[in-house]
C-alpha cells in the first residue's frame, strides 16, 4: 500500500492567568495585562477560519483551559484590564500619569506589521520616537490621545475581519475617533472573542479540526512531581532550597482540564499538550489514568530518550527521518499512550523565520522541506522511486499566536499560499494527530523508564528552574503549598479561592520570566502577579502573609550586557528600531562601561540571528561622523571553535601582535562604510584568502545594521562561531570591539 507523507500541524494557544486576586469594587474581573483580549481579536479565530476555507486540510489546535476561562470573561463583558480601562476613559478625563502610561505602552506590538501600515498610528509613533515622551506629554491634544487609544485596539483586529463594514469605515477614516468609536471597537472585540470556542467546536464536529487541552493552568508536571527532575538533563543543576514534591496536584490539574473540555465541547479530549512539552516517566500514569490517548513533545526529548543525536544536512533536513517521523508507544499501568515528537526546526521556521520572508517563497520553502523528507524516507525503501510504502507522520507544533505578529497581514498571505499548494498536493496529506494514530497505531515502543525528563527548550528545564531567581520563586511556592497542606479542612468545595490561587501560581509562565533567559517590558507585572496569587492563598486560609511576598522576587532595574533572548528579524535600514532588536544580545562598549575601559566611538553592539541570517547593529556616539570619528572600513572576522578548517590572519596592515587580534580566522566580511559595499572572503591553504559570493546587507543612518546570510557560509546547523569587529582605514588597522573578547553566535 502506498501512502502520502502525513503532516500534523498542532497550534498551541496559551496565555498565562492575568486575572488579579485582589478584591474589585465593581462586578468586573480585573486583569493585569491585555494580551488575552488583543490576541483574542487577532490570532485565535482567524487561524481556523482560514483553515475552514480548505476543507481537505485537517489540523490540531490546543486550547489551554486558563486561556478559555479568560476568553469567556471578556466575551461576557466581565473583564477589564488597564489598557481597556484607558481606552474607555473620556480623553478629557485622563490624568498626567495615565497619559504617560499611554505614551509608553500604546504602541505595544511589532512596529512593522501593527503600527507602520496605518498612517495615523505611525504618525503618532514617529512623534514619540523623534521628539520623545516628554514632548508628547506637553504637546499632544485630546484628539491625539483619542486616536492613539483607538488605533492600539484597531491594529490588533485581524485583517480577516477588515471587510466588516464598521471596521472598514474605521480603517478608512483613520483619525478623529471619539469615545463612542472606542466603545464600538471594544464591542467588536467582544463579538470576535465570543466566536472562538464555538467555531472550534463546530470544526471539530465537522471532522476538520481536533481540539486538545493542557493541564489546567499550564504547570510543568514533571517539576510538580519533583523539582529534582531538573537534574536528569543537567546533573549539576542548582536546585531550590526546598524540594517541591506535590504529585497529588497533577491529577487535579488534569481532571479540571478534562472537565472543562467536556463541558465546552460535548465530548472527551483525546490529546494532551503537556505544558512546555514537558514530559517524564513519572507523570505518564496520571495522564493515562485520566483518559488521554496521546501526548506530544520535542525532538530533543526523543533524541535523549533514544540516546541518539539527530544530525541535519546543510539545508536543515534530518538525516535519520525514520526515527523522528513516527509516533511511539508508551506503556503505563492504565493503558498505552501514543507520543509524537515535533520537528523542532520546521516548527521554528514558522514561528521565527517565515514572517521575515516573502509569503509565497516561505510557503514554497516549507513544502520543499516536506518534499525533501518524503524523498529521504523513500530512499530507504527497496524501491526508492515508488511512493512511500509506510505511513510516516511529520509533526509541526508551535505557539499559534505570537508568531503571526511578524507576518504580513497576520499570516493570511502565507497561510493562504501554503494551504492552496497543499490542497492540490496528493503527496502530502494534513491530518489530525488522533486521525493518524487511530488509523496507524504506533509500532515502536519507548520503554517508560527510558523516556527523557525534559521540555521543548533544549530538552531540559533550565528555562523554569536552576538559577537563583527561579529557585527563589520555587521556594516561595513551596512555602505556600505546605501551608495549604496544613489546612486539610480547606477543600476545593468549601474553599475554592485557595485552590484557584494555588493552581495559578503553579503555572509555568512566571518561572519563564524570572531570572536568566527571558525578559519583557512587563517583568515587574509578572513578578507582582505571581506574588499576588501566593498572597491570595494565605488570605483565603486566614494565615499571615509572609513578609518576603511584599518584596519583588528579583530586581527589575536595567541590566548591562545581555545574551540574545530569542530569534530576531530586524529590517536593515540603519534606523535601529527598538522593537526590531529588543530580543537581541547587547554589549555595552567604552564609556558606557566605565573609566577602566578604553574609549570607543561605538557605544553598544547588538547581535542575534534567525534561520536566515545573523545580524549586527553598532550604535555610535552622538555626533560621530563617518570618515573622521568613525573609520571608513569595518571588518568582521570569525572562526569556528573546535572545527578543523583553514584559517588565515587578519588581512590588515599595522595589526598589533596581541590577543585576540593575532588569532587566525576562517571568514572575513569587509564593509566600506562610506559606500556600503561589501565583500566576503574565506581562508584557504597557506594562510591565503579567496573571495566568496556574498549577499550581506548593510545600511548606515542613525546606526549601522548588518545582516549576513547563513547560506553564504556553507556550515553545518548548530555550528558555533566567534566574531570580532575591527575598524580600519585604507586597509590599515585602527581599533576593534568588543574589548578583549569575541561575540559568540550559533547557527540555528
Amino acid at each position: 500500500m502506498s501512502h502520502p507523507l502525513y503532516v500534523a500541524f498542532i497550534w498551541h494557544q496559551h496565555q498565562p492567568l492575568y486575572k488579579s486576586r485582589q478584591a474589585n469594587s465593581d462586578s468586573l474581573e480585573q486583569y493585569r495585562l491585555p494580551w488575552v483580549r488583543l490576541h483574542g481579536t487577532k490570532d485565535y479565530l482567524d487561524l481556523i477560519l482560514i483553515l475552514e476555507r480548505y476543507p481537505k486540510l485537517h489540523q490540531t489546535v490546543n486550547l489551554v483551559p486558563s486561556l478559555m476561562l479568560q476568553l469567556e470573561d471578556y466575551a461576557a463583558g466581565k473583564a477589564i484590564d488597564p489598557y481597556l480601562e484607558l481606552a474607555l476613559t473620556p480623553e478629557g478625563n485622563l490624568t498626567s500619569e495615565q497619559k504617560q502610561y499611554i505614551i509608553k505602552h500604546f504602541f505595544d506590538g511589532h512596529y512593522h506589521t501593527l503600527v507602520e501600515p496605518h498612517p495615523r498610528y505611525n504618525e503618532l509613533y514617529q512623534q514619540r520616537q523623534e521628539s520623545g515622551h516628554n514632548w508628547c506629554l506637553a504637546n499632544w491634544s485630546r484628539q491625539d490621545y483619542s486616536d492613539l487609544l483607538a488605533w492600539h485596539n484597531l491594529a490588533w483586529i485581524d485583517p480577516i475581519f477588515w471587510d466588516d463594514p464598521e471596521i472598514a469605515r474605521w480603517l478608512e477614516r483613520g483619525r478623529n475617533f471619539t469615545l463612542g468609536d472606542r466603545e464600538k471597537i471594544y464591542a467588536k472585540q467582544r463579538e470576535i472573542i465570543a466566536r472562538i470556542i464555538p467555531q472550534h467546536k463546530k470544526m471539530q464536529k465537522a471532522g476538520q479540526l481536533e481540539v486538545t487541552t493542557t493541564p489546567y493552568t499550564h504547570p510543568i508536571l514533571p517539576l510538580l512531581h519533583d523539582t529534582n527532575a531538573g537534574r536528569v538533563a543537567v546533573p549539576k543543576m542548582s536546585l531550590p532550597k526546598t524540594r517541591f514534591q506535590w504529585q497529588e496536584d497533577i491529577p487535579r490539574h488534569l481532571e479540571k482540564a478534562w472537565d472543562m473540555y467536556r463541558d465546552r465541547f460535548d465530548c472527551e479530549p483525546r490529546g494532551l499538550w503537556p505544558s512546555e512539552q514537558s514530559v517524564s516517566p513519572e507523570i505518564l500514569p496520571y495522564i493515562s489514568k485520566q483518559g488521554f490517548k496521546w501526548i506530544c513533545s520535542d525532538e530533543a526529548v526523543l533524541g535523549w530518550s533514544l540516546q541518539h543525536f539527530f544530525h541535519r544536512d546543510e539545508a536543515g533536513n534530518v538525516c535519520e527521518p525514520e526515527l523522528m517521523y513516527r509516533p511511539y508507544r508508551l506503556e503505563t499501568p492504565d493503558g498505552d499512550l501514543a507520543i509524537v515528537f515535533r520537528d523542532h526546526r520546521l516548527s521554528d521556521l514558522i514561528g521565527f523565520t517565515y514572517g521575515n520572508m516573502n509569503p509565497r517563497h516561505a510557503a514554497a520553502d516549507l513544502i520543499g522541506h516536506l518534499e525533501a523528507i518524503s524523498r529521504s524516507l523513500a530512499y530507504q525503501q527497496t524501491n526508492p522511486d515508488a511512493s512511500l510504502e509506510e505511513p510516516w507522520l511529520v509533526t509541526i507544533a508551535l505557539d499559534g499566536e505570537n508568531c503571526w505578529e511578524y507576518y504580513q497581514k497576520d499570516g493570511l498571505p502565507f497561510l493562504d499560499s501554503l494551504y492552496q499548494k497543499l490542497s492540490k498536493d496528493d503527496d502530502i496529506q494534513l491530518v489530525t494527530v488522533d486521525e493518524f494514530i487511530t488509523k496507524f497505531p504506533p509500532k515502536e515502543t519507548i520503554p517508560t523508564a527510558k523516556l527523557h525528563s525534559g521540555s521543548w527548550v533544549d530538552g531540559n528545564f533550565t528555562t523554569w528552574i536552576g538559577d537563583s531567581v527561579k529557585n527563589r520563586a520555587w521556594d516561595l511556592l513551596s512555602a505556600a503549598r505546605e501551608t495549604v497542606a496544613r489546612h486539610p479542612e480547606a477543600t476545593e468545595e468549601n474553599n475554592p479561592e485557595v485552590w484557584e490561587a494555588l493552581y495559578a501560581a503553579e503555572g509555568s509562565d512566571w518561572f519563564w520570566w524570572f531570572g536568566e533567559g527571558h525578559s519583557s517590558s512587563h517583568d515587574e507585572m509578572f513578578d507582582s502577579l505571581f506574588r499576588e496569587h501566593l498572597c491570595a492563598i494565605y488570605q483565603a486560609l486566614n494565615e499571615p502573609i509572609p513578609p518576603e511576598l511584599e518584596k519583588a522576587v528579583e530586581r527589575h532595574d536595567k541590566k548591562g550586557d545581555r545574551f540574545p533572548q530569542g530569534f530576531i528579524h530586524p529590517i536593515i535600514d540603519g534606523i535601529g528600531d527598538e522593537q526590531d532588536w529588543d530580543r537581541a544580545g547587547m554589549i555595552e562598549i567604552g564609556g558606557a562601561r566605565g573609566t577602566m575601559h578604553r574609549s570607543s566611538v561605538v557605544q553598544k553592539i547588538f547581535y542575534g540571528w534567525d534561520h536566515l541570517n545573523f545580524y549586527f547593529r553598532l550604535d555610535f556616539k552622538a555626533g560621530s561622523e563617518l570618515g573622521t570619528d568613525i573609520p571608513g572600513e569595518l571588518h568582521l572576522l570569525w572562526y569556528y571553535p573546535g572545527i578543523q578548517m583553514y584559517n588565515s590572519p587578519v588581512p590588515l596592515g599595522e595589526i598589533p601582535q596581541e590577543s585576540p587580534l593575532d588569532y587566525y580566522f576562517h571568514h572575513h566580511l569587509c564593509i566600506n562604510l562610506l559606500t556600503e559595499s561589501v565583500w566576503l572572503e574565506e581562508a584557504e591553504a597557506e594562510c591565503r584568502w579567496h573571495i566568496r559570493a556574498c549577499r550581506a546587507d548593510v545600511m548606515y543612518d542613525k546606526c549601522l545594521e548588518i545582516s549576513v546570510p547563513w547560506g553564504d557560509l556553507h556550515i553545518e546547523p548548530d555550528t558555533s562561531l566567534e566574531v570580532l569587529a575591527i575598524f580600519g582605514d585604507h586597509g590599515k588597522y585602527r581599533s576593534y570591539v568588543p574589548e578583549d573578547k569575541f561575540i559568540q553566535l550559533q547557527a540555528p
